[in-house]
């Protein structure tokens, strides 16, 4: 793996790992760059962005969801083609999984990539007191190399002056200074920024005054003079088609869904359920039908409770999927699509597969999951152990007892049929290849 990286932390979530990253990414391609961007743990949102600014599918990297052993040769296969590569991190630098000693976090990435690390400090509320912050993350892990420092929400040449001599004493360069900007503003929801597909002109513009704050207050040059120091390791990248098996036949139609509700999927699923022999056909549950001669249906995550009435109001979509459900259909519904299954979603119809009531609530529940399949279905053994990741504000009332799909420490969750699987988990499949194998089996069968 001899691609120069660079991963972007800050002490904290806010301080604006996001609009660095992304306008380094943007800004970098800008200056003839080819650049492939990651983002470090479950987000789905940040990718959007990081696809707009690079032109290239946004990935993740998930030690948690993944595996760490497949971190960096996710890595390498998400790199292919580029000659540089921006990490966004996740939280804090030192932030992982609640109860470890940091896994999942941005620094585990990093020594997982040995890649050197831009520390992104919010300099507005400080001044000579950042270098004590970027003192305390330089020496409380020595394995993670911060070779630089961005300064952010700097609000004058003097303000700017104190904060450099501040972080001088620790000998890391100061690598860029960028002043509060309006134009960088994106709408937020209850589940963190509006995904990029849903605003996309002004995600488009947020991403190019990142680029050019980046590109006026950062020495690209130094960027990727570090990202160059990055050593060479030995990987062998991940490829889709080692990962999964595709049994001969005929390719059977999985149709996606996408479009605004449906935002929330992983790249590499779509990759895997070619690899494993499907022919991939990505839909709008708000305006389409279902593809000809669709053999098989995943419906990932989004914001259903924000288009509920449009969904409902695509009844001949809703009518199609009851009926194709009922015929043996394969399902695979991760969140938002376990909405969509429900009879109801916050009073609007929705198609009715599942026995039960989706309504919009005030609590988040958000966290990593180690889960056990309560039931065998087409895609799962009953006892098959998984990590997914949590992160909603609805909650799913069934009318009666049906068979669960995961045994969590806190109770059962999910609902399945024979041949669907629906629950609020969500899954990395590089790290169960045999889902998609499996998945797509089913549609070839179905399809036959």
């Amino acid at each position: 793996m001899v691609i120069p990286r660079v991963v972007v932390a800050a002490p904290s979530s806010g301080a604006g790992k996001t609009t660095v990253a992304v306008g380094l990414m943007a800004a970098l391609r800008r200056a003839g760059h080819t650049v492939a961007g990651f983002k470090v743990g479950p987000d789905y949102i940040d990718p959007g962005f990081h696809a707009i600014a690079t032109g290239r599918p946004g990935r993740n990297l998930d030690p948690m969801l993944s595996g760490e052993e497949r971190v960096a040769p996710l890595f390498a296969h998400g790199s292919a083609g580029a000659d540089l590569a921006v990490v966004e991190g996740v939280m804090g630098l030192y932030d992982g999984a609640l109860g470890t000693d940091g896994f999942s976090s941005t620094a585990h990435v990093a020594k997982l990539l040995e890649a050197p690390v831009i520390l992104v400090v919010d300099a507005s509320a400080a001044g000579r007191s950042v270098g004590a912050v970027v003192q305390g993350f330089v020496a409380y892990d020595t394995a993670v190399r911060i070779v630089g420092v961005i300064l952010n929400k700097v609000g004058s040449d003097r303000h700017d002056a104190e904060v450099r001599a501040g972080v001088a004493p620790t000998g890391v360069p100061v690598l860029g200074v960028l002043r509060r900007d309006t134009r960088l503003t994106v709408p937020s929801r209850h589940l963190g920024l509006v995904p990029a597909n849903e605003q996309q002109t002004q995600a488009e513009k947020a991403v190019a005054a990142a680029a050019e704050l980046v590109h006026q207050g950062v020495d690209l040059q130094a960027v990727v003079a570090a990202a160059h120091a990055a050593q060479p390791t030995e990987t062998t990248p991940w490829t889709p088609s080692t990962e999964t098996t595709s049994s001969a036949g005929r390719r059977p139609v999985v149709a996606v869904a996408g479009g605004p509700v449906f935002s929330f999927h992983y790249t590499e699923t779509t990759e895997l359920l070619t690899a494993a022999g499907a022919e991939v056909v990505t839909f709008d549950p708000l305006t389409d039908k279902l593809p000809e001669a669709t053999a098989g249906l995943y419906l990932g995550g989004g914001f259903p409770e924000l288009h509920a009435e449009g969904l409902s109001a695509n009844a001949e979509l809703r009518r199609q999927v009851a009926a194709a459900v009922a015929s043996g259909l394969p399902v695979i519904a991760e969140c938002a699509g376990l909405l969509y299954l429900c009879r109801e979603l916050d009073g609007h119809t929705m198609t009715g597969v599942l026995p039960a009531t989706a309504t919009m609530t005030p609590r988040l529940t958000l966290g990593y999951r180690t889960a056990v399949a309560a039931t065998t279905t087409a895609f799962f053994d009953e006892g098959r152990r998984v990590r997914g990741h949590e992160f909603h504000r609805t909650t799913v009332e069934l009318d009666h007892d049906i068979r669960p799909a995961w045994h969590l420490p806190g109770g059962v969750e999910g609902v399945t049929l024979p041949q669907v699987h629906a629950s609020y988990l969500h899954l990395h499949w590089t790290a169960t290849p045999d889902v998609p194998a499996r998945f797509v089996a089913a549609a070839r069968e179905y399809a036959g």
